[in-house]
């Protein structure tokens, strides 16, 4: 089954890409813009799509300071919950 799974550092982590890209916007002629974060895509075929929130835990993302949401085949994306420690 294809994926895509999204990861962006958390609100509050320091996210110095999207502070570069919001400080050079003006420049270009784009105001108004703000809250730039910079993310990853990743894209991928699974097997079991069921352990995929164990993939991005384990592998994709940073749990500590990156979120991630999965989108299965179209479906609407899924922010799983974090497993309890």
């Amino acid at each position: 089954m294809k994926a895509k799974v999204l990861i962006r550092p958390k609100q509050g982590i320091l996210d110095p890409q999207g502070k570069a890209i919001e400080r050079a916007l003006p420049a270009l002629g784009f105001e108004g813009v703000s809250q730039v974060r910079v993310g990853r895509l990743v894209e991928l075929e699974a097997d079991d799509p069921d352990r995929l929130a164990e993939l991005c835990e384990k592998l994709l993302a940073n749990p500590l300071i990156e979120d991630y949401e999965i989108e299965l085949d179209g479906e609407a994306p899924q922010t799983p919950t974090p497993p309890e420690a």
